[in-house]
């Protein structure tokens, strides 16, 4: 269904936020959205700038001048857009970072990245020593500036073929008042960055070329491709971050996000460079979804 199916769905400036909720879950339910409880909720929280408290206790109050944003939000989420995408920012690791078309819609199922390389550098006595990070395709910069939110010792580079992606990755390091302690590099993979490096992440473009037009309209119509394509195999730019290690300057750690049947090639593409497989972290959905490997050169 498109939004120009639903030519009734109006919201009107007399109406209350209980009308609106109740208005938004129905569309989006006819729509055949997933979640359309959740989507209606964030939407309106989202566009009012309330939590869901707020939107319990204020169903009474009068939409007015914002009757036309959540008409706007509802078509647009009608159309599959994201409901991140229409409110420009997104919650990852407990912190709010800012969305635009030039990025990849960060997932929940990343933060296992994060989880797998904290508890890396926890096992090995290095969560308070002063780390120099890469991260590879940064994309919004969810990765870089998540770890040196946790990680106060750290300095980081942080790499993109997207200076638009590069734009917004660096707002975002600003918000979280981290600008001080990371470089932006419009580069593929560390091509010029030659480190030393202690911990390298990425969450690469992992969707081999002949499935994009198979993917969900949420991703396919909205993710800029750059941050989707991996190549004929997917595994494209694992193989250049392999090569790339052979050319940094000291043993490192590496931890990767990984599409749900990957893990096991990705792991035999570093092992062919001195790679050591020294984890995995699961995904929501129970799949292999981070790779972590020792380099030792």
């Amino acid at each position: 269904m498109g939004a120009d199916e639903f030519p009734h769905m109006r919201f009107h400036p007399d109406h209350t936020l209980a009308d609106a909720q109740a208005e938004l879950t129905r569309a989006l339910a006819e729509a055949r959205m997933e979640t359309p409880q959740r989507d209606a909720r964030f939407l309106l929280q989202g566009l009012l700038g309330i939590d869901g408290a707020q939107l319990m206790s204020g169903s009474a109050r009068i939409l007015g001048a914002a009757a036309p944003l959540i008409e706007d939000a509802a078509r647009r989420r009608i159309a599959h857009e994201p409901v991140s995408r229409i409110l420009g920012r997104r919650e990852f690791y407990g912190r709010e970072f800012i969305v635009t078309p030039d990025v990849l819609d960060p997932r929940p199922d990343t933060e296992a990245v994060v989880e797998l390389a904290l508890d890396l550098l926890k096992q090995r006595g290095l969560l308070g020593r002063e780390l120099s990070i890469a991260d590879i395709g940064t994309g919004s910069g969810i990765l870089i500036v998540t770890l040196l939110a946790e990680l106060p010792n750290a300095r980081g580079i942080a790499t993109d073929i997207s200076p638009a992606a590069l734009a917004v990755a660096s707002r975002n390091a600003e918000a979280h008042g981290l600008a001080d302690r990371v470089r932006f590099v419009a580069t593929s993979s560390l091509d010029g960055c030659p480190g030393p490096f202690d911990l390298v992440v990425s969450n690469p473009p992992y969707i081999s070329t002949g499935e994009i037009a198979t993917l969900e309209r949420d991703v396919k119509d909205y993710d800029p491709l750059l941050a989707l394509d991996g190549g004929q195999d997917g595994l494209g730019i694992y193989r250049k971050i392999a090569r790339n290690s052979l050319d940094l300057q000291r043993p490192f750690l590496t931890v990767l996000e990984v599409g749900a049947t990957q893990a096991d090639a990705v792991e035999g593409i570093f092992s062919a460079v001195g790679g050591q497989p020294v984890g995995r972290r699961r995904d929501l959905g129970g799949h292999p979804r981070a790779v972590a490997l020792e380099i030792h050169l």
